[in-house]
């Protein structure tokens, strides 16, 4: 009936039916004629829709509701593949299904809700996402709060008496919420805030804060005690900053977490960093960097002597980038070293430390030890101080390659700090070959991109810095798949300062930061900006996301051609 509706529709030909038919396909015809290239699945989602006499729903465009969705419990949902997603006047709850074909299931579903039901038809990919949204496991935490009473007078005061260690304590299983949410989030970090009146926890995901829940404001103590117990530090001191860490096991992953705690006038607030120990290594394709600059990156990176720094400000990706150069070099022929803090990927074939401060293990202290070990390649985790700055340019003169980390908002920035530091200008211009400047900047969700009139701002940035203009804008709305902010997901924008006898000759007589990046500019150097702006051009994000990550500084009208 299917292949005869879209014969009908004049989708697909009948001869292509009939062949597809007379082949004895293993599934459906409508997967078949996908699998031929001859239809869409949205094109089979609208044709099963209508031949079933429903209609078929885009999910991430929909407002979902949540008292719906609490009319079937999250593991039947999962099970049954369905979501309800909405209630009608007369109290009926409509629900998104995946197959109407699947009968024992629909009666399954409408038994469980126990109510008048009326299904939808999800469109294809949309449902799983939409059923991870609404079943989240922040979901859960208003029944542990109220299971276990912790809105009631007097809570607070019982449970601040001692760190909570039973599994089944309340402050245990919402910290336990807390993080399978951000993992679910793929957030980097998550900030609990105590506030005058509640308790805030907020999630950096893609660079942005978004604010997730809020807590009665005595559940406060336990959560932080929970926490500061996990991460073995003192839970009686609240006024004095303490750092710790943990790991914590999401299905297959494991999680290692940063903690860091500070007083606010509200009480202790918490910053955790989650770090995935298991990440796999991205090439430099992946990490987003065009053919011509990893082109440019590879040759740095192969150089048998001298130093490649990458800067930019935190989260911008400097140490993943890192890390691709790393994954270059590893080879049984070279002796590749590291001192970290903290060991973010584990690399197999790479000899990895980690600083300890306790111990007596610095940046600088790990580095003089390392040099002792006979390496090829030294990977410095980030160059914080002079002692470690002036370590890492002496390795570099001495026969080592090295690979390091520095804060400064761009490449040629990133020289100046190195004299900042107090190195005298000939080391810096005999020992850096190259400086890498990166920013993370974020990619316009497809599920709910469309076009736009852009602000005149906009288009005229972007015309004086690429010379050229453009005819159709596209944006994010906000979807589901977002959570609302019309970006899903970051890639890299770079720009890689080749240290040209040119530019040693600047850095030896210290020129100013604006000599630099214009002589870098003219010798061919693409700056950042002019990077992301040719991003805009192939609608991967906007101007509007390039101005919020990346200043336009003098030099950045370059074409991006």
């Amino acid at each position: 009936m299917l292949g005869k509706l879209l014969a009908d529709h004049s989708l697909v030909e009948d001869s292509a039916i009939e062949a597809i038919l007379w082949s004895q396909p293993e599934e459906r015809i409508g997967q078949e004629l996908v699998k031929a290239g001859l239809l869409t699945e949205l094109q089979v989602t609208e044709a099963l829709a209508e031949q079933f006499g429903t209609v078929a729903v885009d999910l991430t465009r929909v407002v979902l509701d949540k008292e719906a969705a609490e009319q079937l419990p999250a593991d039947r949902a999962r099970a049954l593949n369905s979501l309800p997603i909405g209630q009608m006047a007369d109290g009926t709850v409509v629900v998104a299904i995946a197959d109407p074909t699947n009968t024992a299931a629909l009666i399954e579903v409408a038994e469980a809700i126990g109510r008048p039901v009326e299904f939808v038809l999800a469109h294809p990919h949309t449902l799983e996402p939409a059923l991870e949204s609404l079943y989240s496991a922040f979901g859960q935490t208003a029944t542990v709060v109220e299971a276990f009473g912790l809105i009631e007078d007097g809570a607070e005061e019982r449970l601040s008496a001692s760190a909570p260690v039973d599994d089944n304590a309340p402050a245990v299983q919402i910290v336990n919420l807390m993080l399978a949410e951000g993992i679910r989030l793929r957030a980097s970090d998550i900030h609990i805030e105590p506030q005058a009146e509640d308790l805030r926890v907020r999630f950096r995901v893609d660079g942005t804060l978004l604010d997730s829940k809020r807590f009665p404001a005595n559940i406060a103590g336990p959560v932080i005690s929970r926490i500061k117990v996990l991460a073995d530090m003192n839970i009686i001191e609240r006024r004095r900053p303490q750092d710790g860490q943990f790991t914590f096991q999401v299905d297959d992953a494991t999680i290692d977490v940063r903690v860091a705690t500070t007083l606010t006038i509200h009480g202790e607030r918490v910053a955790l960093r989650l770090l995935e120990t298991s990440r796999t290594l991205l090439t430099l394709n992946e990490l987003g960097m065009p053919h011509d600059l990893a082109v440019t990156f590879e040759r740095l990176v192969r150089s048998p002597l001298g130093m490649l720094l990458c800067s930019g400000p935190t989260g911008s990706g400097k140490t993943t980038t890192l890390y691709s150069a790393l994954g270059l070099l590893n080879d049984s022929g070279r002796n590749l070293m590291t001192i970290e803090d903290p060991v973010e990927y584990v690399m197999p074939g790479v000899n990895q430390h980690q600083i300890n401060e306790a111990a007596e293990i610095t940046f600088a202290a790990g580095l003089k030890a390392l040099l002792r070990q006979d390496p090829d390649v030294i990977l410095v985790g980030e160059i914080r101080d002079s002692e470690t700055a002036r370590i890492a340019v002496q390795s570099a003169l001495t026969g080592h390659f090295v690979l390091s980390s520095l804060h400064a908002v761009d490449s040629t920035a990133a020289l100046h700090r190195l004299l900042d530091m107090g190195l005298e200008p000939f080391l810096i211009s005999t020992a850096v070959s190259g400086v890498v400047g990166q920013r993370l900047i974020r990619q316009i969700c497809t599920h709910c991109a469309t076009t736009y009139t852009p602000p005149a701002e906009h288009r005229e940035i972007f015309e004086r810095v690429t010379g050229t203009t453009k005819g159709e804008w596209i944006q994010g709305t906000g979807c589901n798949l977002c959570s609302g902010t019309g970006f899903r997901g970051r890639i890299g924008v770079y720009e890689v300062m080749v240290a040209t006898p040119r530019m040693k000759t600047l850095i030896g007589q210290r020129a100013s930061h604006e000599e630099l990046r214009g002589t870098a500019i003219s010798q061919g150097m693409k700056p950042m900006f002019a990077q992301a702006m040719s991003l805009v051009n192939e609608s991967v994000t906007t101007v509007g996301e390039a101005l919020r990550t990346i200043a336009l500084e003098f030099g950045d009208e370059h074409d991006t051609d």
